[in-house]
């Protein structure tokens, strides 16, 4: 027996001992890459930006990035921040004749696009040239690509042009077969969260209000490809609405592109514009390359700051993870930004469906300490919405875009009556002893009596009329005026700021400017980001069990990863909510 656990141990010991040597050599491996010779840019270079990766609010902290994997929180994704300060370096450089967009299906939601495509449009005015090329290019794709002077989809390839639409996924009868019942509880008409649990079709409110942003958001991008492709817009909603565009040669036909053609044609046509010979190799440099090139030296040794505080993910209690907002996480990013004296103002950058009403709360009650001694600016990205906006509502002047998700002021609760489930389904019966009458609330495992469902609805009730009146001091109106706009009715940016709900159309670099303009610190300042993000090894021997587990679940479920994802939310789902009203994907 003994030699037996001395085998067992031995074994063990010498796993741990290999993946530690596996993972020095990763990380070996990766340094090597990334720290290798420096990049050079040589004369009449064209940058690739190949859209191959999800895209984050800023560039994760990976050292296996150079390596194409995950591991942990560490994506293999690419930031916002780079790509843009990426196409600035660009415009500037001399060695860079142009860039080329190699569109794939592109993973960001429509405030990340917007300002991707305002660089490109930017970048345009050096005089450079834009060329994208695509096999299949989707509704999002095509957004950017439509800056392009030149636009090149394969013979056999694909345009998605045909508008936008949402699903919406509804678990009534499959929780009548389980004898499942929900028990709702929930502050207005539009807070449309827990329609799933209870109805089979959307709801006449929900429709409106989900009818209305698709429209506005739809429209407003469809004006934007009028304007860049010189088209008529009436025209060009007419060809989406009734999606006449079915083959690449229809593309042509309606001017969405300039040719149809191969991808080895799409770079002879950059060879030419770059005056370099057909037979001669064209230098591409890619993104994750040239990133990494050294640019023009800002020299700003300002000893001003401006901090940048980046909120992306679900809201959630605690101090949450790299891929949501932990409320006292955040709270203490917020409150370390107000107690340095070099920062000067603050900008909240807010990509968020919402959570936790109570992280939300935390959060809010330092962003107010914080507007009582500085500037503190909000910058909505894709979506800030419920428990986002809550963020939101408290800053000085609020800045998104006209395609961004907001609004939906509201919170619902639910808790499931899994009685009939257990009993009916699977012969399981429940008995408790208690203290009190109550000392069960909330439970599962019987349904809840009036008087209890009466208390947490006040609850409800109570959190709803806390939003509403803080928001409303927020954007300097009545509370009842601010409840016209709440009911927990989803907006977008352009129905927002007609509504009083936003203040400024623009990116991160607007609410940055707006900033700094508060702080009388025009052109003298420097960008101090938060919150700080764990180093590879804190992560890795911080959480590495729940990180091998995840990355284990995520390669044995493959397309019904996200799915998981899904389920995950809902089981952290603690306290009541205020978030958008499901998991919302626009297609």
């Amino acid at each position: 027996m003994l030699n037996f656990l001395k085998y067992v141990l031995a074994t063990i010991i010498g796993l741990l001992i290999f993946l530690f040597i596996t993972m020095l050599l990763l990380i070996g491996i990766a340094a090597s890459s990334s720290s290798s010779d420096e990049i050079t840019v040589t004369n009449g270079s064209v940058l690739e930006l190949k859209f191959d990766k999800a895209i984050s609010e800023r560039e994760p902290e990976n050292p296996f990035g150079e390596l194409g994997f995950s591991f942990g929180s560490f994506t293999s994704t690419d930031g916002l921040d780079q790509i843009k300060a990426t196409i600035r370096k660009a415009k500037n450089d001399e060695n860079i004749e142009g860039i080329f967009l190699n569109m794939g299906m592109i993973d960001a939601g429509m405030g990340k696009l917007e300002e991707i495509r305002n660089e490109l449009i930017d970048f345009k005015k050096s005089g450079k040239f834009i060329v994208s090329y695509g096999d299949m290019t989707t509704e999002k794709g095509y957004y950017l690509a439509s800056v392009a002077d030149k636009i090149y989809l394969n013979p056999l390839g694909a345009l998605e042009f045909n508008g936008m639409s949402s699903e919406v996924y509804f678990f009534k009868n499959m929780l009548e077969k389980l004898d499942i019942k929900p028990q709702i509880f929930k502050v207005g008409d539009y807070k449309s969260a827990v329609e799933p649990f209870f109805l089979d079709k959307m709801s006449e409110a929900n429709r409106e209000q989900v009818t209305s942003f698709l429209n506005s958001i739809n429209d407003y991008q469809l004006q934007n490809i009028a304007k860049t492709r010189k088209l008529n817009y009436e025209e060009l909603k007419k060809v989406s609405s009734e999606m006449l565009v079915r083959t690449p040669e229809d593309a042509k036909k309606y001017k969405l592109i300039t040719d149809v053609g191969y991808y080895d044609q799409a770079l002879d046509y950059i060879k030419a514009k770059a005056g370099i010979a057909k037979d001669k190799k064209l230098e591409l440099i890619s993104f994750s390359k040239y990133k990494k090139a050294k640019g023009e030296s800002e020299g700003n040794s300002s000893k001003n700051r401006i901090a940048v505080i980046y909120a992306e993910g679900d809201i959630v209690d605690g101090e949450g993870g790299e891929d949501n907002i932990g409320g006292m996480r955040y709270a203490e990013a917020i409150r370390q930004a107000r107690l340095d004296d070099k920062v000067k103002a603050v900008v909240l950058r807010i990509s968020s469906p919402g959570g936790s009403a109570l992280a939300s709360d935390v959060m809010w009650r330092e962003i107010q300490l914080t507007k009582k001694v500085k500037p503190i600016i909000a910058s909505m990205s894709d979506v800030a919405a419920s428990g986002g906006y809550y963020m939101a509502m408290g800053c000085d002047t609020i800045v998104a875009h006209p395609n961004t998700i907001t609004g939906s002021i509201g919170v619902f609760g639910v808790i499931p009556n899994i009685q009939g489930f257990l009993n009916n389904k699977l012969g399981i019966t429940v008995d408790n002893v208690s203290t009190g009458k109550y000392s069960d609330v909330p439970t599962i495992s019987r349904p809840m009596t009036a008087l209890e469902g009466q208390v947490i609805q006040n609850q409800i009730d109570q959190i709803y009329e806390t939003f509403t009146s803080k928001a409303a001091q927020g954007r300097g109106m009545t509370q009842d005026k601010l409840k016209t706009l709440a009911s927990g009715r989803v907006w977008s940016g352009a129905e927002a700021k007609e509504r009083n709900l936003i203040d400024l159309y623009g990116g991160l670099e607007k609410a940055i400017e707006v900033a700094a303009a508060a702080a009388n610190i025009k052109d003298d300042y420097r960008i101090k980001e938060l919150p700080r993000r764990k180093s590879f090894f804190e992560e890795m021997f911080g959480a590495s069990g729940s990180q091998v587990k995840e990355q284990a679940v995520k390669a044995e479920l493959g397309q019904l990863y996200p799915y998981y994802k899904l389920y995950k939310k809902v089981e952290n789902m603690s306290g009541v909510q205020a978030r958008l009203p499901y998991e919302l994907t626009i297609q």
